[in-house]
């Protein structure tokens, strides 16, 4: 009986499959087209724990425009959902699929189409990686500035799809203000053009920001047209001590209110230091109980960290150690970027949190973050945007341990509860997906929840489109 069963469920998932793939195989070639399920299995969720994860019926990876509106009038016709998909580095469970979709990943659309110095523009496709396109737009003397810790791996769509920040954003800003103008595939398969290429315009909705954010629930980015900047001098880095979250905090505010504006300004708490040092040997001050990392790519940086480093000792740094050159300060960025994923050697698995509160308040976060750990008898390291009070409070536990997995979930809620009594938000960058829709339906209110939802009602009728991510 129990093998009937399982043949006759097989027989069921045939049908089910095999219109849709035949359907798709109608415009796509055979290899852009992934049934086996162990591939697709791999294909089921992105980085973010504690979020559900369906199976999907097939993954697809296109090359074209054309092939991507073949998909979404596909799913249209047979009211299949689709979760659209870059490299899947994300922190909120937006990418993770639901059970019966399409997989529609971007990572083989990884053309960059133009880079005009004059226009100061590069337009791409989505699945080119962040640190591919620095590259290739530094080889024209230019820069695009959003560089989120993950830029060695992470795609352009998945950026623009999350509004990701970056280590250098309190400068330079995140991704919304570089995105000038996209392409996007409707739900039914529709082709629409937003936004420009040229360093003005007001025509119309600005629906372009409205993409910007919104987690492949609106439609599905197949070209961008980006801003690019000037490419900066070398910056310097500057590391001050300090035996305080606050005082480190103090210095952030006295940095900020005395009008500085370097290109990076990070902070990393003693947890966070050591796991550094254990995982990679980087030598680190483990002394600390917080590392400030201050960056200027001026056309003097040695003055500017001679400034920046007395309202360091003025806020009570115990020690200020600015970088000798670009070696070194590329070295202290480094120990920056691997925080994240040294925390997460120290349990095996973390959940980041991405709450971000205003400047003046990032003392009483980081104390508040402390506090918590200390409760629910957790590590909990924090890695900050110092320079814009965006945090990233990282619950390390063991994943096997059902008492510390709760521990760890009710941690993490507090957390956000904090933020929000701070007068701060949920996410700062990482997005919302799976893991944070309670909580944007507690930041935005129910007469948000139901403005948004009208949005996605006449972008995607049939909920086709990522659903179960938002709200």
């Amino acid at each position: 009986m129990i093998v009937s069963r399982i043949e006759a469920r097989r027989d069921e998932d045939t049908v089910a499959v095999g219109p849709l793939v035949g359907r798709l195989l109608d415009g796509l070639p055979p290899e852009a087209v992934l049934t086996d399920s162990d591939i697709t299995a791999s294909y089921a969720n992105d980085m973010a724990s504690f979020c559900p994860a369906g199976t999907p019926a097939v993954v697809v990876l296109p090359r074209t425009v054309e092939q991507v509106q073949h998909v979404m009038r596909t799913a249209t016709a047979l009211r299949v959902p689709v979760v659209p998909q870059g490299a899947r580095t994300g922190l909120s469970g937006a990418a993770n699929a639901t059970d019966g979709c399409i997989v529609l990943s971007l990572t083989r659309m990884d053309a960059i189409l133009e880079i005009n110095p004059v226009d100061r523009v590069a337009v791409v496709e989505p699945g080119v990686v962040n640190a591919t396109l620095s590259h290739a737009v530094g080889e024209h003397g230019l820069s695009y500035p959003p560089d989120p810790s993950s830029w060695e791996t992470c795609t352009i769509g998945g950026n623009i799809g999350t509004a990701s920040g970056g280590l250098c954003c309190v400068k330079y800003g995140v991704t919304a203000e570089y995105v000038l103008g996209l392409d996007v595939v409707l739900a039914d398969g529709r082709l629409m053009s937003t936004g420009r290429r040229t360093a003005k315009g007001v025509a119309g909705y600005d629906l372009t920001r409205l993409f910007v954010g919104s987690e492949g629930s609106l439609g599905v980015v197949v070209r961008a047209i980006l801003a690019l900047r000037p490419q900066p001098p070398e910056q310097l880095v500057l590391a001050a001590e300090f035996a305080s979250g606050a005082a480190a905090c103090d210095a952030v505010c006295r940095i900020m209110a005395g009008g500085h504006v370097p290109s990076l300004l990070e902070l990393m708490d003693r947890t966070t230091v050591k796991a550094v040092n254990d995982m990679a040997r980087m030598g680190l001050p483990e002394s600390t109980e917080a590392l400030l990392l201050a960056a200027f790519d001026t056309t003097d940086p040695a003055a500017d960290l001679t400034a920046l480093g007395a309202l360091c000792e003025a806020a009570g740094a115990t020690q200020v150690v600015p970088a000798e050159d670009a070696a070194e300060s590329e070295l202290l960025l480094q120990a920056r970027r691997l925080s994240l994923v040294a925390l997460e050697a120290v349990k095996g698995t973390t959940m980041i949190d991405d709450v971000c509160v205003p400047r003046s308040r990032l003392g009483e976060l980081i104390d508040g973050v402390e506090r918590i750990a200390e409760k629910y008898r957790l590590t909990i390291g924090v890695v900050a945007h110092a320079g814009d009070g965006n945090t990233h409070p990282t619950v390390c536990f063991d994943a096997q341990d059902p008492d510390e997995s709760r521990r760890a979930r009710e941690s993490f809620d507090e957390i956000m509860a904090l933020g929000l009594e701070l007068g701060g938000t949920i996410t700062g960058e990482h997005g919302v997906g799976v893991l944070k829709k309670e909580w944007l339906a507690r930041e935005i209110g129910p007469v948000g929840v139901e403005m948004q939802r009208a949005v996605k009602q006449v972008f995607d009728p049939l909920n086709l489109l990522n659903p179960g991510k938002l709200f």
